[in-house]
């Protein structure tokens, strides 16, 4: 790997001689402007506004352009004397836990490889320093006309540097956020926590650009006069209307693509609950709870059956209690009548 920028790490009153090379490429297909009626190139060529003519990259310097439009040429041999201690030195400034470091910060990565024997001792020590700490160290260094912030940390057995934004080169996420209440419902964070699930971890070494790889088949096609590769068939899709709905589906289509039988919907909603959340009773407690119930249930037949032969039997003494009496009442009544009768016919018959 081809070195960008030769220097030295500072670390305390350790110098550590380094090369700079990326640490990363682009994979990405780069095209070129051409003329479409002929395919001939399109170049951009550079002309001097002042003698109107082309000029060559050696007659090309940098300037600045001052506020009221004039040119102040700046050279390299200027920008070679800033009196800054970074111009050739990656200057360490502090040591933090690698959490401290904002994702939102990260900038392009490099690799830093020791440069010659004498830089092999300092090396491993700040390797070494810098596993066994488990921080990362923050840093100052200067590249391509620019003084730039640098994480470095620990790559296998070699020490990568991470260019950093200056944190207000970073924006506030203003304004970003929906500015509306929106309440997410719990059966919709089960369902999103059992997509989680279902589409699990990923080997990062499987992934690859799709993208890449259809251009250039399709360049290929091209350039052997062959017909170009058909456009698969778009997925059937509408609006989604209920997020349960789609999120349910959501964990369907994840089973599927990973092998597994397809549930059914019902079977989606039901998902393990949380931890923080109650957990379902034992099966047991409900066999429990259902014979009590039988048994309650049983008692309160009983005592009702009960309570309703006792109304009937006393209903029934009554009303035969009842006709006896009124039986009785008639019979008594009927005897002194055929008495009375009796004592009015001697009456008559002595009155004879």
């Amino acid at each position: 790997m081809r070195s960008i920028w030769n220097g030295a790490i500072s670390f305390g009153l350790v110098s550590i001689p380094i090369k700079v090379v990326n640490a990363t490429e682009s994979h990405s297909i780069s095209f070129r402007q051409i003329h479409t009626e002929d395919g001939g190139r399109i170049r951009y060529r550079k002309f001097c506004e002042l003698e109107d003519r082309e000029v060559s990259q050696a007659e090309i310097g940098k300037g600045y352009e001052d506020a009221d439009g004039s040119m102040i040429p700046i050279t390299d041999e200027d920008l070679a004397q800033l009196p800054i201690p970074t111009a050739k030195t990656i200057e360490i400034v502090a040591f933090v836990p690698g959490d401290r470091i904002d994702p939102l910060q990260m900038d392009a990565a490099y690799y830093l490889a020791a440069s010659g024997a004498p830089a092999a001792k300092p090396y491993t020590l700040l390797r070494e320093a810098l596993k066994r700490s488990n921080k990362v160290a923050i840093a100052k260094f200067a590249l391509r006309g620019r003084e730039r912030l640098g994480m470095l940390r620990v790559v296998g057995d070699a020490i990568a540097m991470h260019g950093l934004l200056w944190p207000d080169e970073v924006r506030a996420p203003e304004g970003v956020a929906p500015d509306t209440d929106v309440t997410v419902r719990d059966q919709e964070l089960d369902l999103a926590d059992a997509l989680m699930d279902t589409l699990g971890e990923v080997d990062l070494d499987d992934l690859h650009d799709e993208y890449r790889e259809a251009v250039e088949e399709v360049i290929a096609a091209k350039a052997s006069g062959e017909a170009l590769p058909s456009l698969p068939e778009p997925a059937a899709g509408g609006k989604v209307l209920d997020l349960m709905a789609a999120l349910e589906s959501s964990v369907r289509a994840a089973k599927e693509s990973r092998g597994e039988a397809p549930e059914e919907a019902a079977e989606v909603r039901r998902l393990p609950q949380r931890k923080s959340a109650r957990a379902a009773p034992k099966q047991t407690a409900g066999k429990k709870s259902t014979s009590a119930a039988k048994k309650t249930a049983a008692k309160k037949t009983t005592a009702s059956a009960k309570k309703t032969t006792s109304k009937s039997a006393s209903t029934s003494a009554s009303k035969t209690t009842s006709k006896s009496a009124q039986g009785a009442k008639k019979s008594a009544a009927k005897s002194t009548a055929k008495k009375a009768t009796a004592k009015k016919t001697t009456s008559r018959k002595r009155t004879a």
